[in-house]
């Protein structure tokens, strides 16, 4: 079975509203307004050297050219794009010209980056130079801990090789995580990965073991992944998985292309989709979740 199921969405809002796990409206216009924070969460650019490429009639470099002005001019303070940041092998050129289009978020706000399987580990550090927040002593990994006003966002690497599907955290990886959940405040904390928490052959392989760590410490609210180009929110025992949409092009027509603006607290978050591409019907509509105590 896999470690993740995947409820359609109607029967995971049911799931969650008896579980008490979606705030109410009122619950949220009651909430303190002090101690939030907006950041822009996407996934999946696959920027080419060549603007012109092409994948199921989307051109990834104009999909990402309408969402960065987008997430420029919306007022958020932050930025995070959960890996597949390059086309296919994460050449050099792709890097080049997904800096180009962030240009304008870039000049705002801080963008953490996390690596997918069509990265390229020694090329992007090349062409992305600094990072926010700080980036941890975990080796040829690319892992960040950034402060995000009321919550600490852990970037996690999943990368394996270049153009390879599955994903692998490591044994390395999953211990500094287990030690530096254990030495942490009580801040609550999302972690981030590329790779879907699955057991079929082109996820995250070590997905079992790492949600056995993120599940043992309840300040860990909420795991986010890209990888799939899918939108959707599930709860494995009160830690929610949040499936980030792409951005570059989606592998079904029922899902939508784009970004989601998310509004922090130390209680939950409004997540509001803004798509840009594929299925437009939920652009615009809010998912209120709160998080486990």
């Amino acid at each position: 079975m896999p470690y993740l199921t995947l409820p359609r969405r109607r029967e995971f809002l049911a799931t969650a509203s008896a579980a008490g796990l979606l705030l109410s409206q009122g619950a949220r216009s009651a909430a303190a307004q002090q101690g939030r924070a907006r950041w822009a969460f996407f996934s999946d650019t696959h920027i080419a050297a060549d603007r012109a490429n092409t994948y199921r009639g989307f051109k990834p470099y104009e999909q990402l050219a309408k969402v960065a002005p987008a997430v420029a001019a919306s007022g958020v303070t932050g930025a995070i794009i959960d890996g597949d940041l390059a086309r296919l092998t994460g050449e050099p050129g792709d890097y080049q010209n997904f800096l180009q289009l962030l240009a304008p978020v870039a000049a705002k706000m801080p963008i953490a980056m996390a690596l997918g399987n069509h990265d390229n580990r020694k090329n992007f550090q090349a062409a992305i130079g600094k990072h926010p927040g700080e980036v941890q002593a975990v080796r040829d990994r690319h892992v960040l801990a950034v402060p995000a006003g009321p919550v600490r966002l852990l970037v996690l690497d999943s990368l394996m090789m270049p153009d390879f599907t599955p994903g692998f955290l490591g044994k390395e990886q999953r211990t500094w995580l287990e030690r530096y959940l254990g030495a942490s405040d009580e801040t609550p904390t999302l972690v981030f990965v590329h790779h879907t928490p699955g057991d079929n052959d082109g996820e995250l392989l070590d997905a079992e073991r790492l949600l056995r760590i993120l599940k043992a410490s309840r300040k860990v609210k909420a795991l986010i992944y890209g990888h799939s180009h899918r939108y959707r929110f599930d709860v494995l025992d009160g830690l929610h998985c949040i499936n980030l949409p792409a951005v570059g092009y989606n592998f079904n027509d029922a899902e939508p292309t784009g970004w989601t603006e998310v509004e922090l607290s130390a209680e939950g978050a409004d997540f509001k989709l803004h798509a840009m591409g594929g299925n437009l019907q939920g652009d615009g509509k809010v998912t209120s979740i709160a998080w486990r105590g």
